[in-house]
Formats: structure tokens, C-alpha cells, sequence
């Protein structure tokens, strides 16, 4: 980085020499845009996140299609203006906070590799315990991992050899580039479907896969029927077994054995009583006839979504019967298996957004946000606009019945709801910061302020009140409180939160969590009541 960006970012904290020694960021060296942002990006995690202490987080991303009437139009809603948008603008923050570290600690010209990775391995750790002993859905491991990512990328671009890619012009490029590849991939693979899927083509595997589907239907009818049969027996041994006690006939024996037969006849896998047809020369596929295939296709859907409801049920049972220790055990081995997609993720997905925030604050937009009002407009305009369109249109046709049926439409409606999410995050970001640059919106959005730069206790505090609301080892509530009322707990949260961190920070220069961090980090205690 030139030192003009150097020192156009230092003119604009309240310390204007370099800091003999390096050392946690100051309140008046804090960009009270960033904490308001970070305020209401909390929030909207919390609107997204409250679903998924009720649900299995097996299901993960997926549409609750019980849901009617309130409930169906809080939770549409709410996946719409809400779901994929605000941890990416939490991650966009990430990176302006990550960038302002390390920009002074550069500035300051003290080494800040050892320093920087201990921070994030230190998150990453706070990140894997809240998965372990709280909740699942974690993400502060994946920003730890993607902020040694951008640690790696800072450290190359101090190679002589990639010196000339050390400007704010060069951040941007990358990052837009980098979020485009996805868009990019997705839109060339809708073309050449196109191109090479004429009308016929489309109405034949359309006949298919409505083929396909009334096959799954008739063998998850088949299934229900077994399970029908297999409870109507285990009624008759209850029957049986009450007779012989009621007559004090020495016919324990006989009901035993029954029971026996019954617990043979359930440990029998159902899928292969019914999966007769994946047996039908597997390695001679092009001997099935047509009849076969749909067969074969439909069994293994049915095979996917028999597995896929035993994982939700495991989780269902262990989040509701279970003691905290058998939930905790549960959470152990979800996160082992979550922790094989957290690097893949930080570097497709986050550090691109990390470096874009990186490049709002090396470029000094952010510290002299006022001077950008009209490119915040057109963002937002834009942004929201756009990304409405985007989102209602792939809702719609991601969640019609015929999608189920048909994966085109499925497809074309997911990667319509996944391209406006990004479209609507820069639209969110920009209104925000389009409001700020007004004197009234400022103080009417400075009290989320202090709610963000206590981020990490709050998103914490998060886990540990609904925990404690819905899970089985506590309040017992999972399943139970629907989405409207749900609300009314997202509100309640976000009033306690608003009125604790100004509180909160009226006697202290961090949040609890905020302070474990940087002692962590800095390897000292660090002062935390305001002098």
C-alpha cells in the first residue's frame, strides 16, 4: 500500500503520530460507521439465525414448507429480504476491521504476522467452542479462517514481484472479479443447457422426471405402508401381552418370542424390501430397459431422503429428549463433519467479500464516507431494487411444486435467489451508508452503535438466551414456537441488546468477549474500565 493511503487513513483518526507501540484500536479511532452497520447486520443475522435453534440444522438453507398462513409470510419474507444478505455484510465488515489492524499496524511499521494469526486462531477457537457447546450454525471459524487467508494475502503482496498489486485499484478488481466467478460458471451453464436443449429435448426429460416422481411417490407409499403394518403387529403384541397378564397365564414365553420376531422384522433395512430394482444389473446399465431406469432413479432419491430424515430425526431427538452432555455430543460430531466445507467456503465465499471491505478502507471510503453520497444512492437504488427482483423471481420458482419435480426449474430459481443475494447485500450497504451521510440519520441509527462493537458478545449471547428457549435440556421449546411469535423473541432480544451495550460500554472500553479477544491476542490483559 502507497503511503498516501497510509496516510490518508491516519489524518482521519484522533491520533495523528504513530503510536509507540501497537495496540488495541481506540474509541475515537473507531469508524462510527462500521459499528452502526455491524449493529444492524447483527440484527439481521439474528432474524435468520432464531429458525434454525427450532429446526434441524440438517436442513439447513431449505424452505419450511409446513408453515401457513403468518407463519408462511414471516418465514417467506424473511428468506427473501433476509436469508444469504447480512453474514455477508457481517463479512464485509469482517474485512474493513481486519483492514484497519493491519493497515496500522503497517503504518506503525511493527510486525503484525504473529500478532494477526494469533487473533484469528483465537477466533477460530471461540468459533468451535460455540459449535460444540452451544449451537451448530457457527460461523466465526469460517471468518477466522478467511482472515489467515487475507493475512496471506497481504503478506504476498509484499513480494517485490506483486508490489504493484499493493492499491486500493487492485483490491477492488480482485474482489469483483473473484465474487463474479460463481455468477459467471452458473450463467455459462444456463447457456449451453440452452443452446443445446431444444423443445423436444425439454419435454422429453420433463415426461421423465414427472416419470421419476410418481415412482418415488408410489415407494414412499409402499414404505408407509410397511410402517403401517409393522406398528399394526407391535399393537397386537401389546394386546397380547396385557392379555396374558390380565389372566395370569404362564405364556411369558410365547410373547417374548412374538416381540423377538417383531425386533428381527424392524432391524430388516426397509429400502431393501422395496429397492428390488437396484439390484437389476448394476454393472450392466445399458441392458435396463426405460421402465428399470426410472426405477433405479427413483430408488435412489427415495434412499437419499430415507438417510437425509434419519440425520434430522437423530438431531430432532437429541435437541429435545436429550441431556445437555448427548445434545453436546451430537454438536461434537456436526461439527466435525462441518469443519471439511469451512475451508473451501472462507476461500470461495468470504475472503473475496473480505478483501472488497479490506479496499473500502484502504481507499478511504469509509472514513470519509460523507464525500460519497451520490455512488452510496445509486448502490442502493440499485442494490435493492435489482436484488427485490432477483429474489422474489427465484423464490417463486425455486418453491413451485412443479421444481420438485422438475430440477431445471429448481436449478434456475436457486441461482436466481443466490445472484440477488449479493445484489441486495451492496443495496443494503448502500441505503445504510446513503442514510448516514444525512446528519438526523446519523444519530437515529447511532444507537446501533454500541450494540456492534460488542458484535461478538452479542452474537454469542444469541445462542446462549435461545438455547436456553428452545432446546430439550432447557426451556424445551423446540419446535414449538412457530415463526410469527418468533418475532416477538427477535425483538425482545435486539430491545435487551440496544439498551445492555450502551450500558455496558458507558463503564467499559470492550464487550466481555471483545475483551478475552484482544488479551488473548496481545498476550496481556488489557485495560477494560474506562478511565
Amino acid at each position: 500500500m502507497s503511503d498516501a493511503h497510509i496516510d490518508s487513513l491516519e489524518s482521519n483518526t484522533a491520533q495523528q503520530s504513530l503510536p509507540e507501540k501497537f495496540a488495541p484500536i481506540t474509541v475515537a479511532e473507531r469508524i462510527d460507521a462500521m459499528d452502526i452497520l455491524r449493529g444492524l447486520a447483527l440484527m439481521g443475522i439474528l432474524l435468520m439465525n432464531i429458525e434454525w435453534f427450532s429446526r434441524a440444522l440438517t436442513n439447513l438453507g431449505s424452505q419450511d414448507t409446513s408453515l401457513t398462513g403468518l407463519d408462511h409470510a414471516i418465514g417467506w419474507l424473511i428468506r427473501c429480504f433476509v436469508e444469504g444478505k447480512f453474514y455477508k455484510l457481517f463479512a464485509l465488515l469482517f474485512g474493513m476491521g481486519f483492514a484497519v489492524m493491519l493497515i496500522r499496524a503497517k503504518a506503525a511499521e511493527r510486525p503484525f504476522g504473529a500478532w494477526f494469526s494469533r487473533r484469528m486462531l483465537v477466533l477460530i477457537a471461540l468459533g468451535i467452542l460455540h459449535m460444540v457447546f452451544l449451537w451448530g450454525g457457527d460461523i466465526l471459524h469460517d471468518y477466522g479462517v478467511a482472515g489467515l487467508l487475507l493475512l496471506g494475502w497481504v503478506t504476498l503482496l509484499q513480494k517485490p514481484r506483486f508490489k504493484k498489486y499493493d492499491n486500493p485499484n487492485s483490491f477492488f478488481k480482485l474482489s469483483i472479479v473473484w465474487l463474479s466467478v460463481p455468477i459467471l460458471l452458473t450463467v455459462m451453464g444456463g447457456i449451453s443447457f440452452g443452446l443445446f436443449n431444444d423443445n423436444n429435448d425439454l419435454t422429453t426429460q420433463w415426461q421423465e422426471q414427472i416419470q421419476v416422481t410418481e415412482r418415488v411417490n408410489a415407494i414412499k407409499l409402499e414404505h408407509e405402508t410397511l410402517l403401517q403394518q409393522k406398528t399394526e403387529a407391535l399393537a397386537e403384541v401389546t394386546a397380547t401381552e396385557r392379555l396374558v397378564e390380565s389372566s395370569t397365564m404362564p405364556e411369558t414365553n410365547i410373547t417374548n418370542t412374538m416381540q423377538e420376531n417383531i425386533a428381527v422384522t424392524d432391524s430388516v433395512n426397509i429400502n431393501d424390501e422395496l429397492a428390488t430394482t437396484s439390484d437389476i444389473n448394476k454393472d450392466n446399465s445399458t441392458e435396463l430397459t426405460a421402465e428399470e431406469l426410472i426405477d433405479l432413479q427413483a430408488q435412489s432419491i427415495v434412499d437419499q431422503q430415507l438417510v437425509m430424515q434419519q440425520e434430522v430425526d437423530k438431531e430432532i431427538t437429541a435437541f429435545t429428549t436429550g441431556s445437555y452432555w448427548q445434545a453436546t455430543e451430537f454438536r461434537l460430531n456436526f461439527t466435525l463433519f462441518m469443519l471439511m466445507f469451512t475451508l473451501p467456503f472462507a476461500f470461495t465465499m468470504l475472503l473475496p467479500i473480505f478483501i472488497l471491505g479490506y479496499w473500502l478502507v484502504s481507499s478511504g471510503i469509509m472514513q470519509n464516507y460523507h464525500q460519497h453520497a451520490n455512488a452510496f444512492k445509486i448502490m442502493a437504488y440499485v442494490g435493492v431494487g435489482l436484488g427485490a427482483v432477483l429474489e422474489v423471481s427465484g423464490l417463486l420458482v425455486a418453491q413451485h411444486p412443479a421444481a420438485i419435480e422438475i430440477m431445471l426449474l429448481q436449478g434456475v430459481g436457486e441461482a436466481l435467489f443466490f445472484i440477488g443475494q449479493f445484489v441486495m447485500t451492496v443495496g443494503y450497504f448502500g441505503l445504510v451508508m446513503r442514510l448516514l451521510t444525512h446528519e438526523k440519520w446519523q444519530k437515529r441509527l447511532a444507537v446501533f452503535a454500541p450494540m456492534g462493537r460488542m458484535a461478538l458478545t452479542n452474537y454469542i449471547m444469541h445462542s446462549i438466551v435461545l438455547t436456553s428457549i428452545f432446546y430439550g435440556y432447557a426451556g424445551g421449546y423446540f419446535g414449538e414456537i412457530s415463526r410469527a411469535p418468533q418475532m416477538l423473541l427477535v425483538l425482545a432480544i435486539i430491545i435487551f441488546q440496544l439498551l445492555f451495550s450502551r450500558w455496558w460500554l458507558s463503564s467499559y472500553a470492550f464487550g466481555p468477549l471483545e475483551w478475552l479477544w484482544r488479551c488473548l491476542s496481545y498476550k496481556k490483559l488489557q485495560p477494560m474500565r474506562i478511565k
